[in-house]
């Protein structure tokens, strides 16, 4: 697993450097610190451009050392596009309704599984903003995966099957509906909310991302079933696609710090949450900007098959 480098003297800076910030790889195939912007301030459409690019080309980028408010992370994240709510079916944080609350002292919603936010609706979210508030003194770190350079991984058959796979996402996936062993009281009392209204949409299995033109996997632990498959094939085929994403090499890991900000590209990512801080507390605050519907190779958009999430993702 790729460790980053806490250093600035040990980093090594992009030979492509920016007018208004510098740019830091941290790992072979994923994963960028952006460095020299207080994103506090109004940022220019020369800045917002040259962040979209190097979100695309990195997938998930990094900023230490910001000095955000609620209010201040919003409107860094409207730059980038119309925001959704918090969560289709959890609350918001109070008085911010595009801010999602990960407070792990109040709430069991730990994210130790390989995801994709909120892939059981139509439109996902294209990207997610992630402002960690308080942090662990020791464990807790994000492991984000590059999508895209596993599907480059898989040999030509493989690809070919899967470029014609579709999935059902669904929010009424296995962990909440309570299968899981030893689940706390608290988590299944999310779990309840969490599946309060059923939705199920129908994704490709390879989507096309419009303004790269990559192809990337897309699925995740919201996969329930792939289309034309039983519930056992379908995890035996979903288990093999999976095995790509996670390889070390396709990963990068994040050591938070108070103030950093983590902004991915929600389409070509799946991120894990490392479970071993404990009772420590640790509370992050996310912010998702709108996406469209996922295009498959053969230019069919995803479709809803259960459940109305029009007012989470008002994008039209």
């Amino acid at each position: 697993m790729s460790k980053i480098p806490q250093t600035q003297e040990n980093k090594h800076l992009e030979s492509n450097v920016y007018n208004n910030f510098n740019v830091y790889p941290l790992a072979g195939r994923i994963g960028a610190e952006i460095v020299g912007l207080d994103l506090k301030q109004t940022l220019s459409d020369e800045t917002i451009h040259d962040i979209r690019q190097v979100l695309i080309k990195y997938k998930v980028i990094f900023f230490r050392q910001q000095e955000l408010t609620e209010i201040s992370q919003v409107a860094f994240a409207r730059q980038f596009g119309i925001l959704t709510t918090a969560h289709p079916l959890l609350s918001s944080l109070p008085g911010h309704p595009e801010i999602f609350d990960f407070d792990y002292g109040r709430m069991d919603n730990r994210t130790n599984q390989w995801h994709t936010d909120v892939t059981f609706i139509d439109r996902p979210p294209f990207a997610s903003i992630l402002r960690a508030v308080e942090i662990p003194a020791v464990g807790g770190d994000t492991i984000w995966a590059n999508t895209v350079t596993a599907y480059q991984d898989m040999p030509i058959p493989l690809r070919n099957f899967a470029n014609q796979l579709w999935a059902v996402h669904s929010n009424t996936y296995n962990d909440y509906l309570g299968a899981t062993a030893n689940i706390s009281k608290k988590r299944q009392e999310l779990g309840k909310i969490f599946t309060s209204i059923e939705y199920q949409t129908l994704h490709p299995v390879v989507q096309v991302v419009p303004d790269s033109g990559e192809r990337g996997l897309f699925i995740g632990a919201f996969v329930r079933q792939l289309q034309g498959f039983s519930i056992n094939e379908s995890m035996q085929i979903l288990k093999i696609l999976q095995s790509y994403i996670i390889r070390p090499e396709n990963t990068v890991r994040w050591h938070w710090e108070q103030g950093d900000i983590a902004f991915w590209d929600n389409r070509v990512t799946q991120h894990y949450g490392i479970n071993d801080f404990g009772s420590q507390p640790r509370r992050v605050q996310r912010v998702t900007i709108a996406g469209n519907l996922p295009i498959s190779l053969e230019g069919i958009e995803s479709k809803s098959v259960k459940g109305d999430a029009s007012a989470y993702n008002r994008l039209k």
